[in-house]
């Protein structure tokens, strides 16, 4: 790809990425995802002989979902094309964009899945896996069972800080994705652990002040990464089927609360989902839970 060519593709590319996180507060993850995505669109563009985005044309997208859907996953095909998508419908806005309509995402379904969750056995051998003598093992008490308690996101414990935390009212905010935030309550048992966790074990691992409920090893602002390593790690120790992920505990928490009788609209808020779409998932497990209570107690199952 030629100096000219490559600024064709690239300046745009820059520009929806900036209007992205200012105007819609697209976080560094999401940004990192379609930067990437969207650099691979322009290197098939080019390499195709088209010199810029507003030469894209219906044969060139068909060319680009062709050449791309069977060397990819369903997920990833679907987030390259919602990628293109969002920058041909931005640069179309602004009169820079090609005539064409922006790719579909109709072809690009995804498989309906059950989100992986722990039975509650599995749940309380994770959560006692920790040694509980130890400062690090106090914390990493109080990390799971914030995780699981609460149903948060990795990013959302990594940056849980004292001005987010309620003690007198055993709840705390959390700041989700696009800087949507909401207030969840923190069961009896979590606080517990909370609340031994700052008492006894923060103090002696804290080196500088911060205002970071959770802190890693060495004192400092724990990190996303670390919020996976401790939960795999102990997730190994108890021999759970891998790989065990945040994104676990927190569809776990959610389907745990469906089985024992909450609504569907509660589950949304409390998972901080925009749309009721996304918890829509969690319904085929509470029918799923019916059909089995049914099944064991009704004469004509």
């Amino acid at each position: 790809m030629g100096l000219e060519t490559q600024d064709r593709f690239d300046g745009p590319i820059v520009e929806f990425l900036d209007s992205l996180r200012i105007e819609r507060g697209a976080s560094p993850h999401t940004l990192d995802a379609y930067g990437r995505d969207l650099r691979f669109a322009a290197a098939y563009l080019a390499g195709q002989g088209y010199t810029g985005w507003k030469e894209v044309d219906d044969h060139s997208i068909e060319g680009y979902v062709s050449d791309l859907a069977p060397r990819v996953s369903a997920s990833t095909l679907r987030r390259r094309l919602a990628s293109l998508r969002g920058l041909l419908a931005f640069l179309q806005r602004q009169g820079a964009g090609p005539s064409c309509r922006p790719p579909s995402l109709s072809g690009a379904r995804l498989p309906k899945r059950l989100p992986k969750a722990l039975s509650q056995v599995e749940v309380e051998r994770l959560l006692a896996s920790p040694d509980v003598s130890t400062p690090i093992g106090l914390r990493d008490r109080a990390l799971l069972e914030a995780l699981y308690g609460c149903g948060l996101r990795a990013s959302e414990v990594a940056g849980l800080t004292f001005q987010c935390l309620s003690m007198d009212t055993a709840s705390l905010r959390a700041d989700g994705k696009r800087g949507k935030t909401r207030w969840v309550p923190i069961p009896g048992g979590t606080m517990e652990w909370l609340e031994r966790y700052l008492a006894g074990s923060r103090p002696v691992l804290q080196s500088k002040p911060s205002s970071n409920v959770f802190l890693a090893d060495r004192g400092g602002v724990m990190s996303r990464s670390l919020v996976y390593r401790v939960l795999e790690r102990h997730a190994r120790r108890t021999g759970l089927r891998a790989p065990i992920g945040p994104h676990v505990l927190r569809h776990t928490y959610a389907v745990h609360l469906l089985q024992g009788g909450a609504d569907l609209r509660v589950v949304q808020e409390l998972l901080g989902h925009a749309s009721l779409d996304t918890t829509q998932v969690y319904t085929e497990l509470k029918t799923d839970h019916l059909r089995k209570a049914y099944d064991q107690a009704h004469p004509r199952s």
